[in-house]
């Protein structure tokens, strides 16, 4: 994952960049929810980070790859979303990325994370944050991420 430091890595004009900018001072007012959920996972971590590293696949329906960097992912109650990676950190085991077609959103970030269980080597935690604006879309995020979570969850027990 690229660091903000590392920014002669990062493929944008400096026009985009302050529209970056503005765009966080403008909505820095409104209400954010960060949603963060957790889970336990009988699997190890390298089976799990196998697992969530690749981006051409993943927990939902189906995933169709547009590009090395844009997936469409269609999940349980047959919704669509368009996913960009935004990066993965192999030595984290965290993987980040944006829907950049949620309606009504003005931000969307998304990250999942696997970590090593200190007392039992053969589970892991598995971490999902979301930050979106505006909160009002939480509600219905926070109910696709629970059910998510359960079908990642059975996935990676069951392999």
């Amino acid at each position: 994952m690229r660091s903000i430091s590392a920014v002669t890595d990062i493929a944008a004009t400096p026009q985009q960049v302050w529209a970056v900018l503005a765009l966080a001072q403008e909505t820095r007012s409104q209400p954010m929810t960060s949603i963060i959920r957790e889970t336990s996972i009988a699997t190890t971590p390298e089976a799990a980070w196998g697992a969530l590293r690749d981006f051409g696949s993943g927990f939902v329906t189906s995933t169709k790859l547009e590009d090395d960097r844009t997936r469409v992912v269609t999940f349980f109650n047959g919704a669509t979303a368009r996913e960009a990676l935004i990066g993965i950190d192999e030595q984290a085991r965290r993987i980040a990325w944006t829907i950049t077609d949620l309606a009504g959103a003005t931000h969307h970030s998304g990250s999942a994370q696997i970590l090593a269980d200190t007392e039992d080597h053969g589970r892991c935690r598995f971490i999902w944050t979301t930050d979106v604006l505006p909160d009002d879309l939480a509600e219905r995020l926070r109910t696709m991420m629970d059910a998510g979570l359960d079908a990642i969850k059975r996935a990676l027990e069951s392999a």
